[in-house]
């Protein structure tokens, strides 16, 4: 039987009440950790611990199919989707990039970095098949992405490169839920945390050409910086985030930018429900809705992420994504769920 559960939340927005009706169901249980999810022909595609990589129906939970990448017990907080595959990269040296043939679904090793740097911890496509792997800092303190373009890949990363940006010391990526990427039109921005919480941004008519933006973003500590962004359009994103040592703390966490990521605004400091892993933007609400999710609170924003509601208080989510507008899945500690708002 499938579990199902309804949450009635009072939501108060603009100085007027709505009943929002939240319902969440169980798609998949598991001993895994998801942080990295596809959807693809009404299925929710996952890879994450122990090698493992599958998917599980969005109307039907009892299809569902499992299996490894590796014999090894690789972590995979990655997952892209092509026209063609589904691509994960586990964290840690050496790095596997695996394909697997989303008709066939056979698996094939496409690529290996072993540099002792190597630790990957997002990789997105977009629609045209141009994809985007991001890796903490090579040797020289120089970005280490994968660039795939029609669709080889092209290690960027190897030697310095003039157009890509240095790093400060202590200033990485964080692998939480396969979103400090962003791609719109022939833009890509990239979020970095730690030392440093900045955007680094590209065309990509000139993929050697990074700029680098600063945030006003909490930062200063390996565990603290910006954790996800997505972007509406060109010119509105949104960034969340804070430090995941200190989840509670909710100051400088959530930022917006109206000019395309070069300058960021902080909204709601010190009146949101802390720390963030993954945003994501309501379809065709032209930017105004948006949900944010974190390991202790599910929350969502009707006013451009100004203010926020906890809609759920579901623990141990990390990951989400639209299935349509009043549709999502989430994902994270040992299981995959569906919400449906009415």
């Amino acid at each position: 039987m499938k579990k199902l559960t309804l949450i009635w939340t009072l939501i108060l927005f603009h100085g007027f009440a709505f009943a929002q009706k939240v319902e969440l169901q169980t798609l998949l249980k598991d001993k895994i950790s998801i942080r990295a999810i596809q959807i693809w022909k009404g299925k929710v595609w996952y890879s994450g611990t122990d090698s493992k990589f599958g998917y599980v129906s969005l109307k039907d939970t009892a299809d569902k199919k499992q299996m490894r990448l590796s014999d090894e017990k690789l972590e995979f907080r990655t997952l892209a989707q092509s026209s063609r595959y589904f691509e994960a990269i586990n964290i840690l040296s050496p790095a596997y990039l695996f394909r697997i043939d989303k008709k066939s679904l056979k698996v094939s090793l496409f690529f290996t970095d072993k540099k002792k740097t190597a630790f990957f911890d997002s990789f997105i496509y977009d629609k045209f098949d141009r994809g985007v792997a991001i890796s903490d800092p090579n040797e020289f303190g120089s970005a280490n992405p994968l660039i795939f373009s029609n669709p080889a890949p092209s290690d960027i990363g190897k030697k310095v490169k003039p157009g890509l940006p240095k790093y400060f010391p202590g200033e990485a990526h964080f692998a939480a839920s396969n979103s400090n990427i962003a791609m719109k039109g022939n833009w890509v921005w990239i979020a970095t945390g730690g030392a440093k919480a900045r955007i680094f941004k590209f065309h990509w008519n000139s993929f050697y050409n990074w700029k680098a933006y600063e945030t006003p973003f909490i930062q200063g500590t390996s565990s603290q910086g910006i954790y996800s962004i997505d972007f509406y359009d060109k010119n509105f994103g949104i960034a969340v985030g804070g430090d995941y040592t200190k989840q509670a703390e909710n100051i400088n966490n959530i930022a917006t930018t109206n000019d395309g990521g070069e300058t960021w605004q902080i909204q709601a400091s010190g009146q949101n429900g802390g720390y963030k892993t993954c945003v994501k933007f309501r379809p065709k609400s032209k930017g105004k809705d948006i949900i944010a999710v974190g390991d202790q609170n599910i929350e969502f924003s009707q006013d451009y992420g100004k203010t926020w509601k906890t809609i759920s208080e579901e623990k141990g989510l990390y990951v989400c994504e639209w299935i349509d507008g009043n549709t999502l899945v989430f994902a994270g500690k040992d299981r995959i769920v569906k919400m449906t708002l009415r």
